[in-house]
């Protein structure tokens, strides 16, 4: 099963972390330094939140993806991204944002990025955030 995935990037962490808490009602399964996320099941979402001018970005939509449930779904994902005739980059196996994952990357008819992955394990450190500027083919 497919979970929409927001990222942000925010001014101020810890007020962004308390409102979306509030919002929620309920606090972030992951709480680093640098980071925070929510995998809610009502809405059914992966949320995060980073401080604004990692990889150079301002406030507001970093990205937007979906999170899949296994390897397969991770294939077929890459294929409707083929079918769409849309710009691709295909990172694979990475560690990011204190995970474990496989990527795939895109960005729709407007330039907004996508993120279609599959996560198999958390992770002590943030990992390397990837630079999408040149990336995608």
């Amino acid at each position: 099963m497919k979970r929409f995935h927001v990222n942000l990037k925010v001014a101020d962490l810890e007020t962004s972390t308390r409102f979306y808490a509030e919002i929620f009602g309920a606090e972030p399964s992951v709480s680093e330094p640098d980071y925070r996320k929510w995998m809610l099941d009502d809405p059914r979402i992966n949320f995060s939140i980073e401080p604004e001018g990692q990889c150079g970005q301002g406030t507001g939509v970093a990205h937007l993806g979906l999170q899949v449930g296994s390897e397969d779904e991770l294939e077929d994902m890459r294929a409707r991204i083929g079918k769409a005739d849309a710009p691709a980059f295909h990172e694979g196996e990475t560690q990011c944002c204190y995970a474990h994952s496989f990527k795939s990357w895109t960005r729709d008819p407007d330039g907004l990025v996508w993120e279609t992955f599959f996560t198999d394990g958390q992770r002590r450190d943030y990992g390397k955030a990837l630079e999408l500027a040149d990336t995608m083919e």
